[in-house]
């Protein structure tokens, strides 16, 4: 029988914490020009708790390798950093991945309009089409009948 779970395991709590303490490092430690808007969207850590994913977002996309460079340089830093504030046996190392969930949520979304205002238009010329021909068959009916009364005064 399977134990249940209390809220999260310890795991993700230091992923968590990690990641705030890594945010608040790189906005006010990091000294590097070429680390510039950088997001921390996210932090994965091993079981046992010697490597970290940390997944980050940059403002400009230009600078992505050359941030991806910086953060890899720091990385040093960051985990002495990291070590001191955090009360665990192990710090772990960080191995810095550039997260494009942002990216390909905002190109689904834009996908996702494209094909309802293509939806929308497609539909509303069905029923423009309709309206039309349900509005010009008697129209045409009565004109008809008009002329053939004036043909036959």
């Amino acid at each position: 029988m399977a134990k249940a779970k209390k809220g999260f395991s310890r795991s993700d709590r230091i992923a968590e914490q990690i990641q705030r303490e890594l945010a608040e490092l790189i906005r006010k430690g990091l000294k590097d020009p070429r680390v510039g808007w950088v997001t921390i969207t996210a932090v994965e850590v091993t079981r046992d708790y010697s490597h970290a994913k940390v997944f980050y977002t940059v403002m400009e996309e230009g600078k992505r390798e050359i941030t991806q460079e910086a953060l890899e340089s720091a990385a040093g830093y960051l985990r002495n950093g990291i070590g001191k504030v955090l009360q665990i046996f192990t710090t772990p190392q960080l191995h810095f991945i550039y997260d494009d969930s942002i990216e390909r949520g905002v190109y689904m979304s834009r996908l996702i309009d494209e094909v309802n205002g293509t939806a929308v238009t497609v539909a509303q010329d069905a029923d423009n089409d309709a309206d039309e021909a349900e509005g010009d068959e008697p129209l045409d009916d009565a004109d008809d009948a008009d002329d053939e009364a004036g043909d036959k005064a």
